[in-house]
């Protein structure tokens, strides 16, 4: 993988560039849908690439594992092939999962021992087979094997946390580098920041990761309890470790305002099931605020969802019409809500890198987060 900078903003430390993979090229800012089981919920793969214009999405470690199972991806020619998406493909580690597990998991030095969310059956994840796991999917961006703490964990906790994980990280870093993927292709494997809500548990892991020249740097353990000011500390402090030559993920963030603030302090990629999941309760964002489709109030407004949005659907369908499919729980209105939502998402991140290249990023931002966090 290879990331080049093409753009900093003047006044903020907003940036625009490319990620090349085998798979295609990502422009960053991006913001990347979760297909967690293989499949972005309720949306195709054709109304991804041609309506939402995605062009990256992720696929969920603990979930694929677990169905359809290696057999099956390996079989298949790994997730590419299995669910017919050409462009890259990023995999978190399964950690987020297994440890929001916390009545059915079981820790040690040497991984994890889990029950199966689906059948009650016992399953170990060790840091090696999390990276055999992500090869067997196939997914260009691999993540380390690591343990997210809640954001609320006390000091001492979150430090053996994080010792942990950096052990961990060696692990996965060997056996990377002992194995190759098994379709022919580049995959890259990114470290994890961790620490928590500690600024010098932070600190530590940043700079313990920069100095592993990965191709890439993720930043975890945030947007889990935390308050959202504390987050944005959080990430200012890690960028300004990490490296400035190599792509920074926020992982599971967040909402729009989220993405533009954390973009404004160094961030390049990011994920969250937000705008499919609270698209198939409602919820729709837009350029002009946040609608909920369930209100009387759009009844009989015949008007389009979004007057210039960035999907088709946007113009195709009237307010009213959605509303009836939301309350009428019709599968209709949660495919138009979330190819809706993920598509304001990534035109949100596009616009966000026009103005970082036009040098005007840092006047435009306040704006946009005035109008995107209204109530209509």
């Amino acid at each position: 993988m290879n990331f080049q900078l093409q753009h900093t903003d003047p006044k903020s430390n907003a940036r625009a560039g490319i990620i090349t993979t085998d798979h295609g090229q990502i422009e960053t800012p991006v913001f990347m849908p979760v297909g967690t089981v293989g499949s972005v919920k309720a949306v195709q793969m054709t109304e991804l690439k041609e309506d939402v214009k995605a062009q990256i999405i992720l696929g969920n470690t603990y979930h694929l594992y677990l169905r359809p199972g290696l057999e099956v991806l390996e079989g298949a020619g790994g997730l590419h092939k299995f669910n017919s998406w050409d462009r890259p493909i990023l995999t978190d580690s399964g950690g987020f999962q297994v440890f929001s597990l916390s009545e059915m998991r079981k820790l040690s030095e040497e991984g994890v021992e889990f029950r199966s969310h689906i059948d009650g059956s016992k399953h170990f994840f060790s840091p090696e087979k999390a990276v055999d796991i992500q090869r067997i999917i196939g997914a260009d961006i691999m993540m380390a094997f690591d343990e997210c703490t809640p954001g609320d964990a006390d000091y001492n906790y979150a430090k053996k946390s994080l010792e942990l994980t950096e052990r961990w990280l060696d692990r996965c870093l060997t056996r990377f580098q002992e194995t190759e993927c098994p379709y022919g292709y580049r995959q890259t494997l990114f470290p994890i920041v961790q620490g928590c809500v500690y600024p010098d548990l932070r600190k530590r892991a940043a700079e313990h990761i920069a100095q592993l020249g990965a191709d890439g740097n993720a930043i975890g353990g945030l947007a889990v309890g935390e308050p959202t000011e504390k987050m944005y500390e959080m990430v200012e402090l890690v960028n300004e470790i990490l490296s400035k030559d190599k792509p920074r993920y926020l992982m599971g963030v967040g909402k729009p305002e989220n993405l533009l603030e954390a973009i404004e302090r160094g961030v390049d990629m990011f994920d969250c099931i937000m705008p499919t999941r609270n698209g198939r309760n409602g919820q729709i964002f837009t350029k002009n605020g946040i609608m909920n489709m369930r209100n009387e109030r759009w009844k009989n407004d015949f008007s389009p969802i979004e007057e210039d949005g960035a999907s088709f659907v946007d113009r195709l369908y009237s307010k009213a019409y959605l509303r009836h499919l939301i309350n009428a729980n019709e599968i209709l209105g949660l495919q138009i809500a979330s190819v809706h939502n993920l598509a304001f998402y990534i035109w949100l991140v596009q616009e966000a890198r026009k103005h970082i290249i036009a040098g005007d990023f840092a006047e435009w931002k306040p704006r946009m987060v005035e109008h995107i966090t209204r109530r209509l």
